[in-house]
């Protein structure tokens, strides 16, 4: 049998209602106990506290009649009286069994206070958001989600998880940044193009765009070939274009120092270029492709079918601000590129965060900008 209680917390005037039995079971409570209301025990917690009946249904806001059929359900209940009650002006008295059943019920409304709470600050935004990332995200779109959340939640638990991996698993996570789309049961909020750039040790390209066809055959240091890497080097094998690959690394930093060391030209997203300060290393030289290959589509993914906790609903909104804002930021110029009009790191993030936002919602509001669709 299951039996709606409803509790009552006239501090906030807030009513939630639970299923006794699951609600007792789970906290070590059974038997008569599924027969007794919560706002019984509390009725019965403000009778103990006020020494009578009518203060307490002041207290509660109740008649007193009610305050007494409450009381009286929950004697029937528990099978005896919970208080004494001597008429006149003499304060009623606790029996011996009504201490006993005070006890346990006080913290029986102690617990559903503090789920109330729990509630009220989980629909607030105070959970626990799980986010899968990779590399380029978690170094140049990740930080200003993070920061946001924070500042709007101090209380939410936020847990990252980073892997390089061309088989994203978005079942165990609210939220998954991924180069590219999923297919099953996943649903896709694209949030920005990411156009491939050529990096190379200065005076080894002309200034200006390169043709991908000057780097056939050339030395060329890459990512393991999955994720987007893979498509991106099948569409330079499709144009006739086979550079030779002399170093594979996952480690964005680790290609740089490579092409720093003359090991070889790389082939890289601007966001994984945008993080490393490449304008203050004289050394290195960004170079635009033209034709440009097709760029990385960075997607944010998410359980089909499933609803956002209020703080994952909120992190998808701020992800497509920040993308938004460094699209709109970065189409002006990328530091450290040959020929055209150079813009630091430093000054593309140190913007306040008024601006980035008012960028980004004029990106956002362009129709089609970022398109929510389902996997087939």
């Amino acid at each position: 049998m299951n039996i709606t209680l409803d509790l009552e917390i006239h501090r906030e005037k807030r009513l939630i209602s639970i299923n006794s039995i699951a609600f007792c079971d789970a906290i070590g409570y059974g038997g008569l106990m599924s027969d007794v209301e919560l706002r019984h025990l509390a009725a019965m917690a403000a009778v103990a506290d006020e020494g009578s009946f009518g203060r307490a249904a002041g207290r509660l806001g109740y008649t007193q009649s009610t305050v007494s059929q409450q009381i009286a359900a929950l004697e029937k209940a528990v099978g005896g009286a919970v208080f004494d009650r001597p008429g006149g002006p003499k304060p009623v008295r606790i029996t011996p069994l009504g201490t006993v059943l005070l006890a346990h019920g006080r913290e029986l409304l102690a617990k559903a206070q503090a789920m109330a709470a729990a509630v009220d600050r989980f629909k607030a935004g105070d959970g626990r958001v799980d986010i899968g990332t990779f590399q380029s995200v978690s170094n140049v779109i990740l930080p200003l989600v993070v920061r946001e959340l924070r500042d709007e939640h101090p209380g939410c638990d936020i847990r990252l998880f980073e892997e390089e991996t061309d088989r994203p698993e978005v079942r165990e996570l609210d939220l998954m940044f991924f180069d590219g789309r999923v297919d099953g049961d996943v649903e896709h909020r694209k949030l920005l193009d990411d156009p491939y750039l050529l990096v190379a040790r200065r005076g080894t390209f002309p200034d200006g765009p390169v043709h991908p066809a000057r780097l056939d055959g050339v030395p060329m240091v890459a990512h393991p070939p999955i994720c987007d890497q893979a498509r991106m080097e099948q569409a330079l094998t499709r144009a006739g274009v086979r550079p030779h690959i002399v170093f594979r690394t996952a480690g964005n930093e680790t290609v740089l120092s490579m092409v720093r060391a003359g090991m070889g030209s790389a082939i890289l997203p601007q966001l994984a270029l945008l993080s490393a300060d490449i304008g203050s290393d004289a050394s290195l030289c960004v170079h635009e492709l033209k034709p440009g290959l097709p760029p990385r589509e960075i997607f944010l993914l998410w359980q089909a079918h499933g609803t956002h906790s209020p703080l994952a609903a909120r992190a998808i909104e701020i992800a497509v601000e920040v993308a938004g804002g460094i699209a709109a930021q970065v189409s002006t110029g990328f530091p450290g590129r040959c020929g055209v009009a150079e813009q630091s790191y430093e000054a593309i993030f140190a913007c306040p965060e008024t601006r980035l936002r008012e960028e980004s919602q004029a990106t956002r509001g362009k129709e089609g900008s970022f398109e929510r669709d389902r996997s087939e």
